[in-house]
């Protein structure tokens, strides 16, 4: 059931209401057959965001979040590139596998938490959006994002935690959708990531867009690697193995770079170092927002679980640093915001913040490498 508006439901509305439904897609069809959404109408995102809001009413409002300015007197004479990546929470697992103990079951509905995503994804504008643990692809964020103006893409892990969880929506996974009218796709590659010589069950996309405004290549890739504990040299051997298909994309880093990603790893474990310490030159943006520029952000998620409470650093978005400015990014919620319950939460859809950082080209890269 979805909440009512009256006598009047706009023609809006009912699109928004249908992808709340999910028990056709829940018969799912091939994961990765593309629906063709290029037919529907595009929407207006302001109209959207109202919808989402009145799904919303009774829910608190969204948190407010600042973009801290970081530009150090650098000049651009064009639009800067907004990126985003989020982890949004896999609704088979925030329902059936996480355990979010102080997380009452009625704010994980998926009828609002996903107007809550759709929300936040609106505020922000993204034009490059990099997602984790999307299990609502098919019939959700693809077609309505496809009617915002995004291009869609979407790689499912190969076994999938959320096909565990009766009832699921199919196979949770890695998406990237970037505007169409600002990009071109040069080049695309769905990436199994290996570890020790052996395919695993973590992913990733890598394509190569062409910025309209500047003629200007660059890749952005989108990842998740393996999770908890105890298989930390495992995500090293992941992120050895992104690397190495990343240099061969971009040709050793003459196609500027930007990775997003929940890495499921703190600054201290040694997939950070190889990134940090990469050929491809890379930094992490949100190093930016620390008084020193030099420590990453105390927390991406933070939530209760019957073992305790986990506060960690795990997302990261990593760039070409002499290739690419980092003009501003998004300031994460405080403890205050966050609430003695952790995340998710009424107010907050996942158990990890969205990151949210505006690039702009470097007028002489060459000078730096």
């Amino acid at each position: 059931p979805v909440c009512s508006m009256g006598n009047s439901t706009s023609r809006l509305y009912s699109a928004l209401a249908k992808t709340l439904s999910s028990s056709a897609v829940s018969q799912h069809q091939d994961c990765l057959e593309q629906p063709d959404s290029a037919r529907l109408d595009p929407i207006d995102p302001k109209e959207l965001l109202e919808e989402c809001q009145i799904v919303l009413q009774k829910r608190p409002p969204r948190f407010q979040r600042d973009f801290v300015d970081l530009k150090k007197n650098a000049v651009s004479n064009h639009r800067p590139i907004r990126v985003m990546q989020w982890n949004i929470l896999a609704q088979a697992l925030g329902e059936g596998k996480d355990n979010f103990v102080q997380c009452p079951m009625e704010a994980l509905k998926w009828e609002e938490r996903k107007c809550l995503i759709l929300e936040e994804i609106l505020a922000y504008k993204p034009d490059i959006l990099c997602l984790q643990e999307v299990d609502h692809y098919f019939d959700t964020f693809e077609p309505l994002l496809s009617r915002l103006g995004y291009q869609c893409t979407f790689f499912p892990k190969p076994w999938s935690p959320c096909l565990d969880v009766e009832q699921n929506n199919g196979p949770d996974g890695c998406a990237l959708f970037f505007l169409k009218d600002r990009f071109e796709l040069i080049n695309s590659a769905n990436i199994r990531l290996t570890a020790m010589k052996l395919k695993t069950n973590q992913v990733a996309i890598a394509q190569t867009l062409k910025c309209n405004e500047t003629g200007r290549l660059f890749c952005i890739a989108v990842t998740h690697l393996k999770a908890r504990t105890g298989w930390e040299r495992f995500r090293s051997a992941q992120g050895c193995d992104l690397l190495q298909n990343l240099k061969n994309i971009t040709q050793g880093a003459k196609i500027p770079l930007i990775i997003c990603g929940d890495f499921n790893a703190e600054p201290t474990e040694e997939v950070y170092r190889e990134f940090s310490n990469s050929s491809l030159n890379l930094n992490s943006a949100y190093k930016l927002l620390s008084p020193d520029g030099q420590s990453e952000p105390p927390y991406t998620t933070w939530k209760i679980r019957p073992s305790g409470e986990c506060r960690h650093t795990l997302d990261y978005i990593w760039y070409s640093q002499h290739a690419l400015n980092v003009n501003s990014a998004l300031g994460l919620l405080t403890e205050e915001q966050i609430g003695p319950n952790r995340l998710p939460s009424f107010n907050y859809p996942s158990d990890h913040l969205s990151l949210v950082c505006d690039f702009s080209f470097n007028q002489d890269p060459d000078r730096l490498l």
